[in-house]
C-alpha cells in the first residue's frame, strides 16, 4: 500500500477498505495496516481481488474522488466516480475542436513534442550517469535521435506524418532502454521489444503498470476540468480507440 500524490494505491489482496469517520481505514486479515485522512486523497486505485466497502464508494462519490479498478497485473478494468464536473458547452466546444483539422493537428503536435523532450531529458541525464562509455555513448546517439523527430515535427503537415514521427521516436527511445539499466541488472532488466496484452517480460510488465497509473491520473485530470477523457485529438475520432490509447 502506497499514497502517490494524492492517490492511495492498494495492492495486498484481501485487503478491506472502509470508512472510519473520516478516514479511510485498510485492513488484511482483520489486522489494520493504514489509516488515511479521506480530505487527503484525490482518488483510490486497487489491484485485484480487494474488497470495498459501501459506505466508502458512497463517500468517495459524494466528494468527487475516484475509485479505479485494476486486475491482479494493473490492467484496468473500471472506474467509478461522482458526476462530471464542467457542462455540457465545455464538452460541446471540445468535440467541435477535434473536428477543426488545423486545431487537432496543432494539439497533437505539442502532445508529441513535450513527450520527445521528456523522453530526450531521460537519455541524456542516463548519458550523463552512465558507468560505461558504451552506454553513455548509445544513450547521446539515441538523444540526438529524437532532436531530429523535435525538429521534423513542426512541418509535418497531417496526423498521419506526426504518428510516423512519433513512432519511429518511440522504437529509437525504447530501442535505447536496456542502456540506463545498471549493467548488473540487466539479466532481470531487459527490453526486448515492446509487448503487451500480456507483456512479455519484467520491463514491459513495469511499463505497462506504470502506464496504467498514468492513464488513470490523466482522466481524473481531464475529468476535473470538465473535459470528455475519450475524445483525442492525436487519435482519429470514431474508431473505438481502447482506454489504454486515449490521448
Amino acid at each position: 500500500m502506497r499514497t502517490l500524490l494524492n492517490t492511495l494505491y492498494v495492492t495486498p489482496p484481501h485487503a478491506y477498505l472502509h470508512l472510519d469517520n473520516d478516514t479511510v481505514r485498510i485492513e488484511v486479515e482483520r489486522e489494520t495496516k493504514l489509516r488515511v485522512p479521506l480530505h487527503h486523497l484525490g482518488g483510490i486505485v486497487v489491484f485485484g481481488n480487494v474488497l470495498v466497502s459501501p459506505a466508502l464508494m458512497h463517500r468517495l462519490a459524494d466528494q468527487g474522488q475516484s475509485l479505479v479498478l485494476l486486475d491482479g497485473n494493473g490492467r484496468f478494468k473500471a472506474r467509478m466516480e461522482g458526476p462530471v464536473s464542467g457542462n455540457i458547452l465545455l464538452r460541446r466546444a471540445q468535440h467541435e475542436k477535434a473536428g477543426d483539422g488545423a486545431f487537432a493537428l496543432g494539439v497533437a503536435r505539442a502532445c508529441v513534442a513535450g513527450k520527445l523532450r521528456n523522453c530526450r531529458q531521460v537519455l541524456l541525464r542516463g548519458a550523463r550517469e552512465a558507468k560505461e562509455a558504451a552506454d553513455g555513448a548509445a544513450l547521446s546517439r539515441g538523444a540526438d535521435d529524437l532532436a531530429a523527430a523535435l525538429r521534423a515535427l513542426p512541418t509535418a503537415g497531417d496526423l498521419d506524418t506526426v504518428r510516423g514521427i512519433e513512432g519511429e521516436a518511440a522504437r529509437q527511445y525504447f530501442g535505447c532502454l536496456n542502456f540506463l539499466v545498471r549493467a548488473e541488472a540487466r539479466k532481470d532488466f531487459t527490453l526486448d521489444g515492446r509487448t503487451r496484452r500480456p507483456p512479455r517480460d519484467r520491463m514491459n510488465a513495469l511499463l505497462s503498470f506504470l502506464y496504467s497509473m498514468l492513464m488513470n491520473d490523466c482522466r481524473s485530470a481531464l475529468e476535473s476540468v470538465g473535459l470528455d477523457p475519450q475524445l483525442g485529438f492525436r487519435m482519429r475520432c470514431g474508431r473505438g480507440v481502447p482506454p489504454s490509447r486515449w490521448t
